[in-house]
Parts: structure tokens; C-alpha cells; sequence
């Protein structure tokens, strides 16, 4: 069963507080009622829990993707804060992953299994492929069913930062327990479908994206291309709501970098 906490939501006084908002919202998805995601959003079984640890910032943005993701996910859990309780991550339940790059991070890849130095077929469809920094190393543990973090090992604990980078830095470095957990990321030249964003940031995938990308390697064959059906109509929405003139104009044409604003990417440093 999914878990939302929003007890740390007012962390430093009224400041955290979003401002009223007159029109009425489903007390679910967080949209107004005539725009409500409900209907599309899934009910999915994993293995792998995954964690939220997302900043007050991000609950109150309209754009919630966190959010949805939990809410599609039956073994998921948000809360929100700027400090949490290590608990959280190191119940001994679960094998915890830090979903955010960094040193020996290892990339999460479709469609080959490699084990003590030897790349195979995947004998059950697909399997998993570990390169660190982009180099191949065929040596490296793998992650995935079969694997000392598959199906003989405890599940895999997915812990996922949501919040800008800086947001995303400080929590680690608040929580050195937090941010000495191993590692894994996503592999580059994956392109994000949140069109509402910059177009600059065009391989900033968004929560929702990167942690239905990360269950489609950690729970292969299992897929979670459902878990992104409410956020692809949270963007249309959005763009049909600006305008075709002003989406062209703001989120199409636009060029340059707005990184502070966005998301953390789970594959950027």
C-alpha cells in the first residue's frame, strides 16, 4: 500500500504553506476537479519499494510528478521535508539504492545480464546490463532478477531526491547516511516528455519518468509505461491551457539552460 507523509510540508514556519487556492482541487491528485488525473492513475504491484524524499518546494508545485508516481505504485512512499529519519531507508527489509549519480553509480540497462566478467542472453527475457560512467564493465554486479539483488536477496529499497539540484546536494550532504548508499542511475540519451519544460532541458527527465524508467530495468518483464498516462495528460493539459502560440514560444523556441529550476536528473552530475 502506497504511504503520502506531508508532515514535514511546514518545515520552517508559515513560509511553506501554499498560498489558498479558491478553486476546488481532489484531495487525491492535487488537481483541480475538472481536471482530476484519478481515472488514469494505475494501481501497480513491485518488488522494488520505492522512497520520495522530496522537498516542501516541489509538494506545492503544480507540476507534482512525485506524487503521481506514489500514487500509481502500491509499494511506494513520499514524505515530505528538508530532514528524515534514517529509518526510512535502513529498516534491513530492503537492499537501499540511491537513485542519483555520483561516484561508481551504477547505469541501469536493458537487455543483457552480465555475471563474473561474462556477458550472457538474458534467460528470461530481459536482464540487466551494469556500466559505470559510461564505460562498459563486464565484471560489475548486476541488478536485477538473478542477481545478488534479484530474486534470492532482499528487494531493492529505490531512494529518489525530488527537488531542484540545489535542493537535491543539500539533502545529501544534511544526511551523510542518506548519501553514502550505493549508487545506480540512468543511462544517457534518454529524452524527457515533460514538453511543458525548457527545451533546453530536453534530457531532464522528470520524477515520474525517471523512476518508471528505473522499475522497467529493477522489475523487467514487468512494465510501467502505465504509471506515465496521468502525467501525459498533466501536460497536455498544461500546453493546452497556455496556447499553441505561447507553448512555441516559451517551451519550443526558447533556448538556453534553466537547471536550478528543474527536477533532479537522476543521470546528471
Amino acid at each position: 500500500m502506497n504511504e503520502i507523509d506531508e508532515s514535514g510540508h511546514a518545515g520552517s514556519g508559515g513560509a511553506d504553506f501554499a498560498p489558498v487556492n479558491k478553486r476546488p482541487k481532489c484531495e487525491r491528485c492535487r488537481r483541480p476537479m475538472a481536471h482530476c488525473l484519478c481515472a488514469l492513475i494505475p494501481t501497480l504491484d513491485s518488488r522494488t519499494r520505492v522512497l520520495v524524499l522530496q522537498h516542501p518546494d516541489e509538494s506545492r508545485h503544480a507540476l507534482n510528478t512525485a506524487r503521481l508516481a506514489v500514487l500509481g505504485l502500491r509499494n511506494a512512499a513520499l514524505h515530505v521535508g528538508r530532514q528524515f529519519d534514517a529509518a526510512l531507508w535502513s529498516s534491513g527489509q530492503y537492499e537501499p539504492f540511491l537513485l542519483f549519480p555520483g561516484e561508481g553509480a551504477r547505469v541501469l540497462v536493458r537487455g543483457v545480464a552480465v555475471r563474473g566478467g561474462t556477458a550472457r542472453a538474458a534467460a528470461r527475457g530481459a536482464a540487466f546490463d551494469v556500466e559505470r560512467g559510461g564505460t562498459h564493465a563486464a565484471a560489475a554486479e548486476p541488478i536485477g532478477p538473478g542477481s545478488r539483488l534479484g530474486a534470492e536477496a532482499r528487494p531493492v529499497l529505490l531512494v529518489v531526491p525530488d527537488g531542484t539540484w540545489r535542493h537535491a546536494r543539500h539533502l545529501l550532504a544534511t544526511h551523510s547516511d542518506l548519501a553514502a548508499l550505493p549508487r545506480v542511475t540512468l543511462p544517457d540519451g534518454m529524452t524527457t516528455r515533460y514538453r511543458v519544460r525548457h527545451a533546453g532541458d530536453a534530457t531532464a527527465l522528470s520524477t515520474i519518468e525517471a523512476i518508471a524508467a528505473a522499475l522497467d530495468v529493477l522489475e523487467a518483464p514487468q512494465s510501467f509505461a502505465a504509471l506515465l498516462a496521468p502525467f501525459e495528460a498533466l501536460v497536455a493539459t498544461q500546453i493546452a491551457a497556455m496556447g499553441a502560440e505561447r507553448y512555441e514560444r516559451h517551451h519550443v523556441r526558447r533556448e538556453g539552460s534553466r537547471e536550478e529550476r528543474t527536477k533532479t536528473n537522476p543521470r546528471e552530475p
